[in-house]
């Protein structure tokens, strides 16, 4: 059951050299920079998205995220979310309008998995970057890059998928869309979703808590992921994996690093959910193609490497 989540919101990532991370964030992904604070915070947002940012970046010592939020639909949702996650045991911390610029009030908590989520409904709506509400063109001139489409999802590593299911579920309102199990039938990962996309978020199963897999951002075509690839080489940026499909949502992807280590993932298609639908499972047995549909081997490095 809904509860008031629409969608994703903004990620904020810390990375080791704040203008290393802007040539790459800027100059390879496409976003745009939108403003800064006295933080020393930067903002940015891809060329579709309504809002005047989705993702942050903060300089920091250590590489990885620091929260994801979602945006929800209005003041008394948030209101009741927030009596919600109270009732539900969560420790939750008020985090007032302004504090992030341009952006209301939020609310913030952490999950069994040891990552921080944050709730919030307003944030300064500054229409899509470079084209018009009445008769817009079908794209801006002037995107940079891959020319991002969206912040999509963060994929995030940790224990206790089964309590931090619990939350998104039954307090939240996502439904779960894809799942693997092992040879008990324990869920070793989860995908679930707050929209017709086969994941907002997604969580694997690992010891340590608090590790972030990767932020995943939308393009729109599979020669847009193949130009990505050659933009990827001509600019000597790490790679992971890539170009390839996923089992898993069989959304067509490559992965690739920031300049501190963070994982991006840009993809494009996937399948589609709606809430009636039964969940997708994969057998663990079946993880390597799960995950890599073509090679149907896993790529360790994918597995381990986390920030």
């Amino acid at each position: 059951m809904r509860k008031g989540v629409m969608r994703p919101g903004h990620v904020q990532i810390r990375v080791l050299d704040l203008d290393e991370a802007l040539k790459h964030y800027k100059d390879l992904l496409g976003l745009i920079e939108t403003d800064r604070d006295e933080q020393g915070r930067v903002y940015l947002k891809a060329w579709t998205e309504v809002d005047k940012f989705s993702v942050v970046l903060r300089e920091a010592e250590e590489p990885g995220m620091d929260v994801m939020a979602f945006k929800v639909v209005d003041e008394a949702a948030l209101l009741q979310l927030e009596q919600d996650l109270v009732a539900y045991g969560l420790q939750v911390e008020k985090i007032p309008a302004g504090e992030l610029k341009d952006c209301g009030r939020r609310i913030r908590f952490s999950t069994p998995s040891g990552h921080d989520f944050e709730l919030f409904a307003d944030k300064l709506y500054t229409g899509k970057w470079g084209v018009t509400e009445v008769n817009p063109e079908a794209w801006p001139r002037g995107l940079q890059g891959m020319k991002a489409v969206r912040f999509d999802h963060c994929l995030l590593y940790g224990p206790e998928l089964a309590a931090t299911y619990d939350i998104f579920v039954n307090v939240l309102g996502f439904h779960l869309a894809e799942q693997v199990l092992d040879p008990e039938g324990t869920r070793i990962a989860q995908f679930l979703t707050v929209s017709m996309k086969e994941h907002d978020i997604a969580f694997i199963h690992h010891d340590e808590p608090g590790k972030f897999h990767h932020a995943s951002f939308f393009l729109e075509t599979w020669e847009d992921v193949l130009r990505a690839a050659d933009l990827i080489t001509m600019t000597d940026t790490s790679i992971d994996i890539g170009p390839t499909r996923h089992g898993l949502t069989h959304g067509k992807t490559i992965y690739f690093f920031d300049p501190s280590g963070n994982r991006n993932e840009v993809f494009c298609g996937g399948d589609y959910t709606y809430p009636d639908h039964k969940p997708v499972t994969w057998q663990a047995e079946q993880l390597g193609k799960a995950i890599f549909y073509h090679d149907r081997q896993l790529n360790e490095r994918f597995l381990t490497v986390l920030t």
